[in-house]
């Protein structure tokens, strides 16, 4: 490819992200190195436990994490689960890999009281002026079961958590916690 004609994300395929910004052909396509450290930096989330995955971009900025190899680049539908957006102001991680990888979180979550979590898993924003972290996308987690769970991506601004939980995923539960 000639440099004035770059190559390009094609949205209908899956391409591996490259090791390194040194491996990038792609302007703009992160790197696995890139997306290891935004976890380590932003969540606390040792590399060590994302290691075993393949990391792909398909579409511009959609990364998919999947468990093993697979033919790169592969025109496929879907394979394995989104994991981040990254082709914005802020990179944004995916409520289904908050959910399952969150729970290795160290940083930047904030454990909601039964009544905040009801209101957050049915999409609501709501005041919480006590978190004294980093404003942005944060993990919301709540107690269940006697450990913290991770329930959804929260977006904290100016003393506001603001639910990014998906519209098909919402649901009323009322309390959470009926023990009480």
């Amino acid at each position: 490819m000639s440099e004035a004609n770059p190559p390009s994300n094609d949205g209908q395929r899956f391409d591996r992200l490259p090791e390194t910004a040194a491996d990038r052909e792609v302007p703009g396509r992160p790197t696995r190195e890139e997306v290891l450290a935004w976890w380590d930096e932003r969540f606390g989330v040792d590399r060590s436990i994302l290691e075993p995955y393949t990391f792909l971009e398909k579409g511009a900025g959609k990364v998919w994490i999947y468990r093993g190899e697979a033919t790169d680049p592969c025109r496929i539908e879907a394979l394995g689960m989104t994991f981040l957006r990254t082709r914005q102001e802020h990179w944004k991680p995916t409520t289904r890999a908050v959910s399952r990888f969150g729970r290795h979180a160290s940083r930047n979550v904030i454990e909601l009281e039964p009544a905040e979590a009801a209101r957050f898993v049915a999409g609501e924003d709501q005041p919480i002026d006590r978190w004294d972290g980093d404003w942005g996308y944060l993990i919301a987690a709540h107690e269940l079961a006697g450990g913290r769970e991770p329930i959804g991506v929260g977006l904290y601004l100016h003393g506001e958590l603001r639910s990014r939980v998906p519209k098909g995923s919402r649901t009323d539960v009322g309390q959470l916690d009926r023990a009480e």
